[in-house]
């Protein structure tokens, strides 16, 4: 018996959407192990005789409580009209729009699902590009110091320990002096932390939006930079600060001084007058309770051409290649949708990321953000690789609900990373386990998404969270993990040079007797792969149902044939791992 309150369809969003001009990709949800097969039954609406077909729907992924199937479509007409048919032990439920029948529907033009027209100018499309980088996070202040002339004052001795207020004096000129470091690593794009001019040393409490801040260089200087890095394949994504500003920016400083007199009273939300700070709660919105930050109010047209403004002054004038947006779900959608269609089309394959730790799909439609930055993700593997609070399946269970959860096409560009300026290190929560780090990075480096390396993770860097997240580069090759480094840059040439870590295929295979083992396949037209690690401090001997006896598998990081016992056995140690190419 097919339980039926677990299936589940909706026209749009991540169920039935555009993945191309010419594909139409169909999901559905049925209790997990519940259904042996589905078949989508489609044709035109206008045309059923002459046009319909059945599809095997392909399982796409599970989880803890659900199965999801897809199919993808390419309608002859562009419109699609469909049905499900549910097999199970013999039992088949037809499910439409309408309900669920025993048998297939009489009437077809009555109650089926309905695609009404794929318009091109409807379908998401993230910018190519993405699928193909490899991020580098940059907190300016804390990379390089290559000008020591535009220092602040006080600045500290490099290496320093960091705290919330001091200064150590990195600068866009060291960035610029590493370029051929990053381009060594494999990095291929990178992210900075803010840049514009601020009093602080992390730069989110914004005084000027249309200047770099002195300490870091000038606008002629990112120009330089960013020319650099294009001229080495090297794209650049700024971070925007558009939810507030600082308390420094000149029209909040006219509102302290003339209070609902001033011409901007209205760019910020004041509940009270004077402005001010009352038990430690400002009377104006803010970031936080930051009363650093007072919050915009983006339904003011000032205050949305502004904020226009300097969007496209730094795509259009410097070059740089998207914008990360700060503290994007508190900004309203409508916002997002002015900011993107002004972007886009300046910049076509503009890449735009915003900071949602949560499910983000109401931002992912195509009218907003190209992706957000995957902290579900992030806590996923935190779970299973650093904190080990998780085992294997329950690991690939959640990614199964993460994969469903969001169309294809955003998965594929979703800005995956392990730890950031707002978290802890990975290092520091994998208890400094070097083998732990180097598991949850191959992970990243063959799943599919965009993956972003924190400066100095490649390195061995550790720290507590903010400031100690926040710590200086470290140059000192002695004082460098040099074999953690030769591991990044090899992880990262195993994705640039293998196609399908970058797509989207895959598959989990659990192995319920060895709870810490998480085996999955990659593949696409020209190769198949299988990873297998051993997230345990004991080996393990397993039985591995997918190394099939008549081919060959090449061990990627040996360049040699696998050892693999009788009947697809192999050994791996303790933390040990296994990137494995079917021959």
């Amino acid at each position: 018996m097919i339980h039926l309150e677990s299936v589940y369809h909706r026209m749009g969003q991540n169920w039935s959407y555009a993945y191309d001009e010419t594909v139409i990709h169909i999901r559905l949800r049925t209790k997990r192990d519940d259904v042996s097969r589905v078949v989508l039954i489609c044709g035109d609406k206008y045309g059923w005789d002459r046009t319909h077909s059945e599809y095997a729907m392909e399982h796409l992924s599970s989880d803890n409580l659900f199965d999801y199937w897809q199919a993808a479509v390419r309608p002859p007409h562009r419109r699609l009209a469909y049905y499900f048919a549910l097999h199970q032990d013999g039992n088949t439920v037809y499910f439409l729009e309408k309900g669920f029948l025993e048998h297939p529907p009489e009437i077809i033009y009555e109650g089926l699902f309905d695609f009404p027209i794929l318009s091109p100018e409807d379908v998401h499309r993230p910018p190519a590009w993405v699928k193909d980088a490899v991020f580098y996070q940059i907190f300016p202040e804390r990379f390089a110091n290559g000008d020591p002339s535009n220092d602040p004052e006080g600045v500290l001795e490099w290496g320093g320990t960091p705290s919330p207020t001091n200064f150590f004096g990195g600068d866009l000129q060291g960035v610029l002096e590493h370029l051929d470091y990053l381009c060594e690593l494999g990095i291929n794009a990178i992210y900075f932390n803010p840049l514009f001019a601020a009093t602080t040393n992390h730069k989110y409490d914004t005084a000027d939006y249309l200047r770099i801040d002195p300490h870091f260089g000038t606008n002629e200087l990112l120009k330089e930079l960013v020319d650099a890095c294009h001229a080495k394949g090297i794209r650049v994504l700024l971070d925007g600060v558009f939810n507030h500003c600082g308390h420094t920016f000149p029209p909040f400083m006219d509102v302290l001084e003339n209070g609902r007199a001033s011409r901007y009273a209205d760019w910020f939300h004041v509940k009270e007058w004077p402005p001010g700070v009352n038990g430690g709660i400002p009377t104006y919105d803010t970031f936080a309770f930051e009363p650093i930050m007072p919050k915009f109010n983006t339904a003011n047209p000032e205050v949305r051409e502004y904020l226009l403004k300097v969007g496209r002054y730094w795509i259009q004038e410097i070059g740089v290649d998207g914008w990360r947006l700060d503290v994007a779900n508190e900004v309203s959608h409508q916002f997002w949708r002015d900011f993107r269609t002004m972007v886009k089309q300046i910049n076509p394959d503009a890449y735009l990321v915003g900071e949602i730790m949560h499910d983000s799909l109401p931002w992912l439609l195509g009218d907003q953000f190209d992706a957000v930055m995957n902290y579900q993700l992030t806590n996923m593997l935190l779970n299973f690789f650093a904190r080990g609070q998780t085992g294997a399946g329950q690991f690939s269970r959640s990614v199964g609900t993460l994969l469903a959860n969001y169309p294809q096409q955003i998965t594929e560009v979703s800005f995956n990373l392990l730890d950031s300026h707002d978290t802890v290190r990975f290092l520091t929560l994998c208890g400094g386990d070097i083998r732990r780090l180097k598991l949850a990075f191959l992970f990243l480096m063959t799943y599919q998404g965009t993956p972003c390396i924190y400066y100095g993770d490649e390195i061995g860097m550790d720290g507590e969270y903010d400031p100690h997240n926040r710590k200086c580069m470290e140059w000192d090759p002695r004082k460098q993990n040099q074999d953690l480094l030769e591991y990044y840059r090899w992880a990262i040439r195993l994705r640039k040079s293998n196609s399908a870590f970058r797509g989207s295929a895959i598959k989990f295979l659990e192995h319920p007797e060895h709870p810490e083992l998480l085996v999955y396949e990659r593949w696409d037209e020209h190769d198949r792969f299988l990873v297998i690690m051993n997230n345990s401090e004991l080996p393990i001997d397993a039985h591995i149902s997918a190394l099939k006896l008549e081919s060959t598998w090449i061990n990627l990081e040996l360049q040699q044939p696998a050892d693999i016992w009788e009947r697809g056995q192999l050994q791996l140690p303790a933390y040990g791992y296994m990137i494995l190419r079917e021959t």
